[in-house]
């Protein structure tokens, strides 16, 4: 599948690289994870070449990242094929700019030639400005649920 990269006069959407892992791994604290630059270095070469996954980044035009998304493409027994929006974080200084809108379009377009039939997300509680973006762009709350986890050894 041919990927696309979106470009605006301020930033471009590309395909996440090996070398955008230092400036990802710092956004990840944005979202109240702290991860290395190895640990995504890691996990985006897990990934780069699956047809399933994709992670886009938004950068400035000297490749400076300024916001990434990851998504999967699920099938369900529950629901058609859907893409899981897995994470969306833009820079703090970079918010209310339309990269978000962006990343998230070049995700639904991905979606779309993937032949998914909807994008779902999840999102914290607590993200109540994330909530009116979601909704500002087209999604709908569904549901609210809990989050369990166990940690495997």
């Amino acid at each position: 599948m041919t990927n696309k990269v979106a470009i605006s006069e301020q930033f471009k959407i590309k395909q996440a690289e090996i070398k955008d892992a230092a400036r990802i791994a710092i956004l990840c604290e944005e979202l109240g994870y702290t991860v290395t630059n190895q640990q995504i270095e890691q996990r985006l070469a897990k990934i780069q070449n699956s047809n399933s996954h994709i992670v886009y980044v938004a950068t400035l035009e000297n490749e400076y990242v300024i916001g990434w998304v990851h998504a999967h493409i699920s099938d369900l027994i529950l629901i058609p094929t859907s893409a899981i929006i897995l994470a969306l974080v833009v820079d703090k200084d970079y918010r209310h700019s339309g990269i978000g809108r962006c990343l998230m379009q070049q995700i639904e377009q991905w979606a779309s030639l993937a032949g998914c039939d909807s994008i779902l997300l999840h999102s914290n509680i607590k993200r109540k400005e994330a909530h009116l973006f979601y909704e500002k762009i087209g999604y709908t709350n569904i549901k609210q649920s809990l989050t369990f986890y166990k940690k495997l050894i």
